[in-house]
């Protein structure tokens, strides 16, 4: 656990927002075919979500002024995207998820129901949400993939987003999460909200996310501590 301080978008997360060039940033090559990652504004936002936590791992404020192509903070962001979509396996989880419907699919035999596949939501609240809350109460931030579309067309991996929980609320049978969203800098009150009474269901996460879809819900990502850039 990182005893500097509790992390918060307002002093952890970077002042600029994710907006950079139209080109591609970084062309990964994954088992799936190839992704380009860096487009317009929703480009960097897994490398911004795991800079940003390597700075506060580091102990360190990130740099104010947003980097230009070929600066090595920039260099850092693009390499850790390439990092929060940990190829392969990450990549498999994104495509996976949006091919899964949002409630369980299954069966009901002899008076028992019989879960077959868990969905999208259930994968959320009973799986995923749990390895998240376990990090946050330790302190410590957890970057999440967030899965937005329904999708069985690679090109639509761009259109997920990635932030970073950094606390929550919950009452009986409802969370909110409080995470940086690198598409709204340095604002404290961006929030994911759900209920945790029905996860077999279609659960509905309700969000303030600068994103144009919906979320149908999240994933913890693999992440390990980086040495952010000196220069």
């Amino acid at each position: 656990m990182n005893t500097w301080g509790a992390f918060l978008a307002s002093t952890g997360g970077f002042r600029f927002t994710n907006s950079w060039p139209s080109e591609p940033a970084v062309t990964l090559r994954t088992p799936f075919g190839v992704i380009d990652v860096g487009n317009a504004r929703s480009g960097l936002c897994g490398g911004m979500v795991f800079a940003a936590l390597d700075y506060w791992y580091a102990r360190q404020v990130p740099p104010v002024d947003q980097p230009a192509s070929g600066t090595p903070l920039y260099g850092f962001l693009v390499r850790r995207i390439v990092d929060s979509w940990n190829i392969p396996v990450g990549v498999a989880q994104y495509f996976t998820w949006m091919n899964l419907p949002d409630a369980d699919t299954g069966f009901n035999v002899l008076g028992r129901h019989v879960t077959v596949d868990r969905g999208v939501s259930g994968r959320t609240v009973l799986q995923q949400w749990p390895r998240v809350k376990h990090d946050l109460d330790q302190g410590v931030p957890s970057p999440l993939g967030i899965v937005t579309v329904h999708s069985d067309q690679l090109s639509d991996l761009g259109l997920n987003h990635q932030v970073l929980a950094y606390a929550y609320t919950e009452t009986a049978g409802s969370v909110t999460v409080r995470v940086y969203d690198p598409n709204r800098g340095q604002n404290d009150n961006v929030t994911i909200r759900f209920d945790t009474g029905q996860p077999t269901g279609a659960t509905t996460f309700t969000h303030n996310l600068d994103i144009d879809h919906d979320v149908r819900g999240f994933f913890r990502s693999t992440y390990a501590p980086q040495p952010p850039p000196t220069g």
